[in-house]
């Protein structure tokens, strides 16, 4: 009788499964054009796409406020090749000196198996160490010899462990944020920790800095170290986070920033690391207290998207599954940034349902990928009685031009 329960169960979740809608009406508004449907964009899959300017985001797995295996059968079809995972010290070191890496290597084993490239970040710290950091955003660096010889230790093992399945790498999240660390501080735990990692894999690409936003006054003074030091080789990417109500603005900091990262380094380019907002109204978290809704989140996933590569930067989407925050101060609750709207630990984080923004991002990158290349100060003008963001690829086989443009005078609306 036991079995027979246990093959029922299995069943009824397989039949629970929240299915990927393929057809032409996927995605249904209000929107009325007037005009005659000549076709649908079909979504492509990973493996479908060759591009390294989109990265998913699946975070917070090192502190279980999601989890991959709950979502993983989700993402080929998303049509981004490339995960970003947070590679949790304190999960994986519980004991000083005792390493399990089980949890880490099925994700990172399972995702190239499925065609996806890894991003892996090195945060966060220890506990386990007097002066180890804390495990959480905002939680500090190591700052105690012990702590940061451990963290040494734990950077090396990881970079060996992985040397021949990650290529791609990142610093400490948000180091700045609510002032947990200072500019020196963030600037020689950025080096001492690339070090460890290309000293084990010269053909590693590190991304540095991980801010909340581009902070120049932050970004000036690294470059300037770095380049005084002869360590500017060290880093591809200068990584920023971006929260706005309104996904248009804050890029004139981004334009700024690139033009202050080229003056030093020439081939390092910026990369939007973290950005997302959510599809309901929410207690906490970024963007948090404001009437979001499903559609309010596509169209804020889709114009960030577009906005992030016509500013000449990699972007990532935050993110793939919603987040149940349980441990931290400032964040508490379920966070509802994910293309799927899950549920929380209680539940084991089942996907409720396929989001809008899922099929919006999967739209987005079906085009925009390595079959177009971005135009930089597009010649082109459109005439409206509001804002418009406006922007120029061209097919690399053709050389056919395409141009991208929306309304960028607010937030998106509930409404088409």
């Amino acid at each position: 009788m036991k079995a027979v329960f246990s093959v029922l169960a299995g069943i009824a979740g397989v039949a629970c499964a929240q299915v990927i809608d393929n057809t032409a009406t996927r995605v249904q508004t209000t929107l009325e054009t007037g005009m005659k449907r000549l076709g649908t964009l079909q979504p492509k899959a990973a493996h479908e796409i060759g591009t390294s300017r989109w990265t998913l985001g699946c975070e917070t797995i090192d502190r279980e406020y999601s989890d991959y295996h709950a979502f993983k059968e989700y993402l080929p079809a998303l049509g981004i090749k490339r995960i970003r995972l947070q590679g949790g010290w304190a999960r994986t070191e519980k004991d000083p000196g005792i390493y399990d890496f089980a949890w880490l290597d099925c994700i990172i084993d399972d995702a190239r198996a499925r065609g996806l490239e890894i991003w892996l970040e090195t945060s966060y710290g220890n506990p386990a160490y007097p002066g180890g950091g804390g495990r959480t955003l905002a939680g500090g660096m190591p700052t105690s010899e012990e702590g940061l010889k451990a963290w040494d230790r734990w950077v090396e093992q990881m970079a060996l462990r992985y040397k021949n399945k990650v290529r791609d790498w990142s610093m400490w999240n948000e180091p700045e944020l609510k002032g947990a660390n200072g500019t020196e501080t963030i600037t020689a735990f950025n080096m001492r920790t690339a070090e460890i990692i290309k000293r084990i894999n010269p053909d590693a690409r590190i991304a540095a800095l991980v801010l909340c936003n581009p902070k120049l006054d932050i970004i000036e003074p690294f470059l300037k170290t770095l380049k005084e030091r002869n360590k500017l080789h060290l880093f591809d990417w200068i990584v920023y986070h971006h929260y706005t109500h309104n996904p248009d603005q804050g890029y004139e900091g981004v334009v700024k920033a690139r033009e202050l990262v080229r003056s030093y380094a020439p081939t390092m380019k910026l990369w939007q690391g973290e950005s997302g907002t959510q599809s309901e109204w929410c207690p906490a978290g970024a963007l948090c207290k404001y009437p979001w809704s499903e559609l309010r989140q596509a169209k804020w996933n889709a114009r960030r998207m577009l906005g992030d590569i016509g500013h000449g930067s990699d972007s990532l989407v935050f993110t793939a599954a919603d987040l149940d925050y349980r441990t931290t101060s400032f964040h508490n609750g379920l966070g509802r940034y994910g293309l799927l709207k899950t549920a929380g630990a209680a539940e084991n984080f089942k996907v409720l349902k396929v989001k809008t923004a899922y099929y919006a991002v999967q739209n987005v990158v079906s085009v925009f990928n390595d079959a177009l290349a971005w135009v930089p100060d597009y010649p082109c003008e459109v005439t409206c009685e509001k804002p418009l963001a406006v922007f120029g690829h061209k097919d690399v086989k053709s050389g056919q031009q395409v141009c991208v443009f929306w309304d960028k005078s607010g937030v998106p609306s509930n409404h088409n």
